[in-house]
């Protein structure tokens, strides 16, 4: 399974706010992986790894996806065994970004295997690929290193599709001796794909992006984001509470209420109502988008908080809280240019060029019909 997917279209936003992280990273502490023992091969004690997932695991994995540690969630680079592999056993490569090891391993139960895996300072295979970190050059050394033709008879390595961008197949075979296949996109098909010749059946080949992947990403990105804005929220609502009477948080929320509800709700539209709508929203643009999903949730929010009384937000106010709404879920929604599958770098570019004068606009405009309003103008 895709877990970032930065490289759509074989390119790689290389900034620290990218889903990948930066190209190179030192210091890495690799995390314990549990160990079954040791295999004995011509090239020394190889360690033999659970396909099952332990607690620690799915913890890990619950909070990487949420962000926490994300960038330093990495297993050692080298050769391991799943199962009790011989030298005809199957050589799956893979990255040392945790969540990508163990994903495979729990792929592969009741399958004798070794996994190769490469030392991607911690990225994922289809963000390392982009980055030439999951390249041919680190394969052959990894071969070479963990003398692997020792270990086994045959010359074949499985490749995972998705690092097929950062491989050359024929520069491997002439420095090594080992071919390369390519395996199927997701690591669940790779029974499938063994049990079929190691040959890729309908669909294998091809990179999904449902509506399970995208609330997946969804989370990340509002994992991300309540921080900022919970502090921006705290501050609008001291700010607002100091007024003729003096300092009362009361008055605060009276007169900032609702525009900190709208936030919060134009954060969910942004973040987890785009994704989730993602293929039906219109535009190609991934702003257009959030601000079509944030414009919808604006209209729904204030048209709730007058029918309930819940704020008095017509007419002005309203259409204040609306177009704030738009404008930030369309700012939220840019951060699925690095995060979908159908992206490239120059297309997030332009997309981030024509969209912020509009984003920043319309913020501006909504402030100053706000404090037009508080201050009774209009």
């Amino acid at each position: 399974m895709t877990d970032c997917s930065c490289n759509a279209g074989q390119t790689v936003q290389q900034t620290e706010n990218c889903c990948c992280g930066p190209a190179t990273k030192t210091g890495i502490i690799y995390k314990p992986v549990r160990s079954l023992g040791q295999i004995d091969s011509p090239a020394g004690g190889i360690q033999r790894v659970a396909t099952e997932w332990d607690l620690s695991d799915h913890l890990g994995q619950a909070l990487v996806r949420l962000g926490y540690h994300r960038m330093s969630y990495a297993v050692r680079p080298g050769l391991y065994a799943v199962g009790q592999p011989t030298a005809d056993s199957p050589v799956f490569v893979s990255a040392n970004y945790k969540l990508s090891f163990d994903i495979l391993r729990r792929a592969l139960p009741g399958v004798d295997g070794w996994l190769l895996v490469l030392d991607t300072k911690g990225v994922n295979v289809w963000c390392a690929a982009g980055k030439g970190t999951f390249g041919t050059a680190e394969l052959i050394r990894l071969v070479r290193e963990s003398e692997l033709a020792q270990v086994v008879r045959h010359r074949q390595l499985i490749v995972p599709q998705l690092g097929a961008s950062g491989i050359s197949a024929y520069v491997v075979e002439k420095q090594t001796g080992f071919t390369v296949t390519y395996g199927p996109v997701r690591a669940q098909d790779i029974a499938a794909f063994m049990k079929n010749g190691r040959s890729a059946g309908p669909g294998m080949r091809t990179v999904r992006f449902d509506l399970a992947d995208r609330l997946a990403v969804s989370l990340l990105e509002l994992s991300q984001a309540w921080p900022k804005w919970f502090w921006i929220s705290i501050i609008l609502w001291l700010l607002f509470s100091f007024g003729p009477d003096g300092f009362q948080l009361s008055h605060g929320w009276q007169r900032a209420g609702f525009v900190i509800v709208g936030l919060w709700a134009s954060i969910l539209a942004g973040s987890v109502l785009t994704a989730a709508l993602l293929p039906v929203l219109p535009g190609r643009m991934f702003s257009l988008k959030g601000a079509v999903a944030g414009l919808l949730s604006g209209i729904s929010l204030a048209s709730a908080s007058n029918y309930f009384h819940w704020f008095p937000v017509f007419p002005i106010p309203a259409v204040s809280l609306i177009l704030l709404m738009t404008t930030i879920s369309a700012y939220l929604a840019m951060n699925f240019t690095g995060a979908s599958t159908f992206t490239s770098l120059s297309g997030v570019k332009k997309e981030i060029k024509q969209s912020m004068p509009w984003i920043i606009g319309g913020i501006v405009l909504a402030a100053v019909m706000q404090i037009l309003c508080l201050f009774k103008l209009i």
